[in-house]
């Protein structure tokens, strides 16, 4: 399976070496970081101008990868698996991980440095170390979520939609916990649906992009 290098307005600048599908991209300065689904606990480090490999992270103990995000506060990655968190601080390669308790899915990272771990019925608030400083229970019509932001205004922005839910959508979630408004409904590919939105990121302008998996678009 391919990956895609693209431009803001969605043109293919380069296509990356087939192999594994990709569970996590992420860039620091001109390096491009790629985490495969099956990748023998490594991440591929590529050039972003030449776009060629120049080595690969070997973090011990990774297994049933779900996400990778990074943070330019601390200079680490975080990735979740299973039930925990690896943090790989790429200064020195120093791998520490914490338990989720729980299965965890897509990572964010705040603005106050905090990082979000999408959970099947909750989030879960962690210090950059790993301590839980929250929880937020998930609304009851949100099913099986994929991947959490959180806005500016501290307000959550969560998507969900598994093959088997015929609810596809993204939420805006207040302080109480409860829907604020959302987008989607019934899954589908016309221009007010989505089918399987499984990832989120927000710019400096406060627009959230989605990734609209089984619809092969944002």
């Amino acid at each position: 399976m391919c990956s895609f290098v693209c431009d803001a307005v969605g043109s293919v600048l380069h296509t990356l070496p087939e192999g594994e599908p990709v569970r996590g991209v992420t860039s620091l300065d001109n390096l491009l970081y790629v985490l495969r689904h099956k990748s023998s606990e490594q991440i591929e480090v590529y050039d972003m101008d030449s776009h060629r490999l120049q080595r690969c992270l070997t973090v011990q103990g990774l297994s049933g990868m779900a996400d990778m995000t990074f943070r330019d506060h601390n200079v680490c990655i975080y990735i979740s698996g299973y039930i925990c968190v690896h943090r790989v601080a790429l200064s020195s390669v120093d791998v520490t991980k914490w338990l989720v308790n729980d299965l965890a899915g897509g990572l964010s990272v705040t603005d106050t440095h905090s990082v979000l771990v999408t959970c099947v019925r909750k989030i879960k608030e962690f210090s950059t170390d790993g301590k839980l400083l929250r929880q937020i229970e998930q609304p009851q019509d949100v099913v099986l979520p994929w991947h959490t932001i959180q806005l500016s205004s501290g307000q959550l922005v969560v998507c969900h939609g598994v093959p088997a839910d015929p609810v596809h959508r993204v939420c805006l979630i207040g302080s109480d916990g409860h829907v604020v408004k959302s987008y989607g409904g019934p899954k589908g590919s016309g221009s007010q649906q989505m089918n399987a939105p499984t990832h989120l990121a927000v710019d400096r302008n406060g627009f959230v992009f989605v990734a609209d998996y089984n619809n092969y678009r944002v």
